[in-house]
């Protein structure tokens, strides 16, 4: 697509056989993670079944491990301002590569728990087209089947993930999101223990996430209907000028309005943020554990990076229309997912309401809608992931007494401190980092997200969100207790071996929640391109770059 000016001196696609120019440098994250995911599932149609497993996770590890290192890179040879990528399909600026960055290294400690096996086994069903319980399934188990198909399908959700927040118009934003999404519904469903709850979680996770996608379809055709284009730096444009030119006298805004709600349906849903949460707790307790680690860390990033950049971005000229509805789902999220978590008595489910509660929080700095914000979530969403990856990490070694099935009652977690104190100091310091507690990541990061709404004039947010914070602290400080202030019942807890790469993964999310929160400087000071940036986030996001528009 190429723009043409008319008689009139407006600028429109047309159709052209030029081929567009491809930046295969800043491809190359794509396309390594995308080629991997291919030549892994060759794999599962070529290798034989014996050596499919290491081969999976060597190719994997080295996917995510390569596309780190390229994003690093191009962070020295990026030019300040951006850039736009496949005829301005993709938008890569500084800000894309911290969350694409992020989205690799928590993926790739993902996959670390994802991997590991304990008595020859994973967290995955032997085969999940067998009937659970049924003859098949156990003939599976005594074969020593597995899912190796794990994998790929890991790959492909995180090639969606790195392109959500990347995408530059609406079109390819619902591509990545439906690749994202498509994997993870599979992946929720293999869970080898509690098999029929899995699949229970994977059906609404699918079918919600439908309604969803639909809803966002719909807005996309309402934000074309008033733009008269898809890309977000046309959307913007057409927004401050009143619409495309039909609407001459300026009365397409009612479309505009429903295109921002409906896009804002989709987007939310993927935060979970009330009232489109009601996923997550089912989804969470039910999808195995690595895969809910996964969920919880990667995909929340992905997705408010797409969240931050659609209201920063095209929706930026229309504060004042969606400003009133972010305030409200930041107060519903924050004040219900709080109340509601007091009651949960599965640890899963509650670290499920607590993932909706800490998107409430940063929802404050969208409101901000500015640069500050904008840092302030970055920072907040990196901290948040490690902290998730450790808490979940420790919740894969707690089981039943008879060293089975994961163990959720929390009342059953008693005398874990006294028995196994490391996992337990361990679970304690992420439970703080999650309640906000000093020199631990969370508290900076609601301190960064919290500072930029009260700057922005969001005062009466924050107190929501300071009151949210104390009733948060209550449930995390409760598993504290329980653990190590209870004494221990017949039915207590069984902890397994935690292996190395399980051990390694609570070492990680230990050391990154003590050094985000004692040392945030160098994280907080290069968040942003230059110290010169204006006040409005898309000062530092690609805008009118992605666009060659001819002046009338």
């Amino acid at each position: 697509m190429t723009p043409f000016e008319t008689d009139e001196g407006l600028s429109g696609p047309v159709i052209t056989s030029e081929a567009p120019v491809l930046d295969w440098w800043l491809l190359a994250p794509f396309l390594v993670v995308f080629g991997a995911g291919v030549l892994a599932v060759l794999f599962e149609a070529f290798v034989p079944a014996t050596r499919r497993r290491g081969l999976q996770i060597a190719t994997a590890s080295l996917a995510l491990l390569v596309t780190f290192v390229l994003l690093v890179l191009q962070v020295g040879t990026l030019p300040e301002e951006g850039a736009t990528l496949v005829a301005g399909v993709l938008a890569v600026d500084r800000t894309v590569l911290f969350f694409q960055g992020t989205i690799a290294v928590l993926a790739l400690i993902s996959l670390v728990l994802i991997a590991e096996r304990r008595d020859g086994r994973d967290a995955f069903a032997a085969q999940a087209a067998t009937v659970p319980g049924s003859e098949q399934e156990r003939a599976h188990i005594m074969a020593g089947s597995q899912h190796t198909e794990v994998y790929p399908l890991v790959l492909f959700a995180v090639l969606g993930m790195l392109m959500f927040p990347a995408a530059n118009d609406f079109l390819t934003m619902f591509i990545a999101l439906e690749v994202m999404s498509l994997p993870l519904y599979l992946l929720c469903g293999l869970a080898r223990r509690r098999r029929l709850f899995s699949q229970e979680a994977a059906v609404k996770y699918f079918l919600l996430g439908a309604f969803s996608s639909a809803f966002f379809l719909f807005g996309i055709a309402m934000v074309y209907g008033y733009a008269g284009s898809v890309n977000f730096a046309e959307v913007r444009a057409a927004a401050e000028t009143g619409g495309a030119p039909i609407f001459e006298d300026g009365n397409g805004e009612p479309l505009l309005l429903m295109g921002i709600g409906l896009v804002a349906i989709g987007l939310l849903f993927k935060v979970g943020a009330v009232p489109f949460h009601n996923w997550k707790p089912d989804v969470y307790q039910g999808a195995p554990t690595p895969i809910t680690a996964l969920m919880a860390s990667c995909t929340l990033v992905a997705a408010f990076g797409a969240l931050l950049r659609v209201f920063f971005v095209p929706f930026g000229g229309s504060f004042e229309l969606w400003e009133p509805m972010l305030w409200t789902v930041a107060v519903l999220t924050m004040v219900v997912a709080a109340v509601v978590a007091v009651t949960q008595r599965d640890v899963k489910r509650l670290l499920a309401y607590s993932s909706v509660v800490h998107a409430g929080f940063i929802l404050t700095a969208v409101v901000a809608a500015s640069t500050d914000g904008l840092a302030g979530a970055m920072f907040y969403l990196a901290a948040y992931g490690f902290t998730t990856l450790g808490a979940f990490a420790v919740i894969t070694l707690v089981r039943t007494r008879d060293g089975g099935q994961e163990l959720g009652d929390i009342d059953r977690w008693a005398g874990l401190g006294r028995r196994h104190p490391g996992l337990a100091g361990a679970l304690s310091l992420f439970l703080l980092a999650f309640a906000g507690i000093p020199l631990t990541s969370g508290f900076i990061g609601k301190f960064a997200v919290f500072e930029a709404a009260v700057a922005a004039g969001a005062t009466p947010l924050v107190i929501v969100g300071v009151l949210s914070s104390a009733v948060t602290a209550f449930f995390y400080v409760r598993i504290i207790v329980v653990m190590f202030f209870r004494d221990p019942e017949e039915e207590g807890p069984t902890v397994v071996p935690a292996g190395m790469l399980t051990g390694g993964v609570i070492t990680v999310g230990v050391a990154a929640t003590l050094t985000l929160g004692v040392f945030p400087g160098p994280v907080l000071d290069t968040l942003l391109p230059s110290n010169e940036a204006g006040p409005e986030p898309v000062s530092v996001m690609v805008d009118e770059a992605s666009l060659e528009r001819t002046a009338p």
